[in-house]
């Protein structure tokens, strides 16, 4: 019986795996080019993890503000660890993307004047923060960035479609085969440049705030390829997860802009413990210091002074299970929220393999360094996303006839990590690590948790969100420096510029 015959691949410009902020925002600028892009989706737009977002965009817009300023407040949060050049481009350039969103139609929460309304969170020195319909702003910029993408007859989406594998040939990627979720068809999709926009890690701990789908599966794709990831033992803790009796291991998020605008945190016995704009590294391991000493499943958030009405889905998850921040303290306690660390790459998200780009979560310019500072993150999925975008566009065109290469059949196993994986990585990468925790994570069945492992191992200080109880201070000759990981799974420390 003869073959089927091999599909015919989809010839586009650019292909961008993930919906999310970054995802949609660099297709939307690669078209804006001319380009034709391709949008590797798994779940429907909007559905990704970016649309739960409660967090705003941090860019200097205010009069008592400056680019200069939102600087040093990020490298201080990095903690002597940041990329002072591709945290330098994030803070110049942050404002000019809020302006550029605003005139693609998202709509920023302003005051009745018009004049936009900036939130103070923790580690800013200065209200620098824009939301949109308060703690949604994720869900307002993906539905608005969403529909362009939808109505664009520059850009194919492939929605329910998920990256099998990256497509490579004599050391460069030539773009990826998709297949449609369910084990449907596959699609080779051959692009000049191919951008990762997958998201983070933070799912792999067994409490956390992030959709149990990330997972990390572009740095696992990218990784298989040959590129070089960077930083995975950075895991930012968020300091105030909902502690929900019924659903202890899943952490709804309380959004920073709470505390920004009065919320205390307060101990079982109802006292203050925590300076709570302090950076997050900070508060985070504060909490957990209480608990400890307590041995309490929670401390308390006391919203009372905060209108609940500015947080609307906030005030309504709290009612779901019977609370009322009018007048309840709402237990709360660190989860998993942000991997600092990904796939690394320049300051135009080119990673070690030629033709592949990476942006977002799963991405690592080390502009975060070892501890992110509240609301950089949005702002560097469309900083770093436009220019990604733009240095793709520039990318040779795969010559007609190519590639010599077959695509592949196979790729990376996607597994869903085991429960014990995810148990390990908790215990052993949590807030505080030991030498003999991170050796028996570095031998874990599930690679990245392996990888972070190695990769936590290799740095022997505490710094910002990794800490040591072997190694409790910062070491000064790794300022500055970020682990490596190889295709090898060997890891080394570099300094960046």
């Amino acid at each position: 019986m003869s073959q089927a015959p091999a599909p015919t691949p989809l010839r586009v410009d650019v292909a961008i795996v993930g919906a999310g902020a970054a995802g949609l925002y660099a297709a939307l600028v690669a078209a804006r080019e001319g380009a034709r892009v391709a949008l590797v989706s798994r779940s429907p737009l909007p559905g990704s993890a970016s649309y739960w977002a409660q967090g705003g965009i941090a860019a200097a817009l205010a009069e008592d503000d400056s680019p200069e300023q939102h600087l040093e407040d990020t490298l201080t949060a990095g903690r002597a660890a940041s990329r002072e050049d591709a945290a330098r481009i994030l803070c110049e350039e942050a404002a000019a993307r809020v302006r550029d969103l605003e005139q693609l139609g998202v709509r920023f929460d302003a005051d009745e004047d018009g004049t936009l309304a900036l939130g103070l969170e923790g580690g800013h020195s200065v209200r620098r923060v824009v939301h949109a319909g308060g703690a949604a702003t994720g869900r307002r910029i993906t539905q608005e960035l969403s529909s362009l993408v939808a109505a664009s007859e520059q850009i194919e989406a492939l929605d329910q479609t998920s990256a099998a594998v990256l497509w490579n040939a004599e050391g460069r990627c030539l773009g990826l085969i998709a297949e449609r979720r369910g084990g449907g068809a596959t699609t080779p999709v051959l692009a000049r440049a191919t951008i990762l926009a997958t998201g983070g890690a933070a799912a792999l701990w067994e409490r956390t705030t992030n959709p149990r789908g990330a997972i990390g599966a572009g740095m696992t794709l990218a990784h298989a390829a040959g590129a070089a990831l960077a930083d995975l033992e950075l895991t930012q803790f968020h300091p105030t997860a909902l502690v929900d009796p019924g659903r202890p291991r899943d952490g709804f998020l309380i959004t920073e802009a709470v505390r920004g605008e009065g919320a205390l945190l307060r101990n079982g016995a109802g006292e203050r413990f925590v300076e709570e704009l302090a950076p997050r590294d900070e508060v985070a391991l504060a909490i957990h210091a209480e608990l400890r000493r307590s041995g309490d499943a929670s401390v308390f958030l006391d919203m009372r002074a905060v209108e609940p009405g500015r947080f609307p889905n906030i005030e309504s998850a709290l009612g779901e299970i019977g609370l009322d921040p009018r007048r309840d303290l709402v237990p709360v306690a660190p989860a998993s929220h942000y991997v600092m660390g990904g796939i690394a790459t320049d300051l135009d998200g080119r990673s070690s393999l030629a033709g592949l780009y990476a942006i977002g979560e799963c991405a690592c310019t080390g502009l975060h360094g070892a501890n992110r500072l509240a609301s950089n993150s949005l702002a560097e999925c469309f900083v770093f996303g436009r220019r990604a975008a733009l240095a793709a566009t520039d990318e040779p065109a795969v010559p007609a006839g190519s590639p010599s290469a077959e695509p592949p059949s196979s790729g990376p196993s996607q597994i869903v990590p085991s429960p014990e994986s995810r148990e390990a990585l908790w215990h052993d990468a949590g807030l505080l690590r030991s030498r003999a925790g991170l050796e028996r994570l570095a031998e874990d069945p599930f690679p990245l948790a392996r990888l972070i492992g190695r990769s936590a191992l290799a740095r022997s200080e505490s710094r910002g969100a990794h800490q040591r109880s072997d190694h409790p201070q910062a070491d000064p000759a790794l300022d500055g420096h970020h682990s490596i990981v190889g295709a090898d799974e060997s890891v080394s420390l570099e300094a960046w510029g």
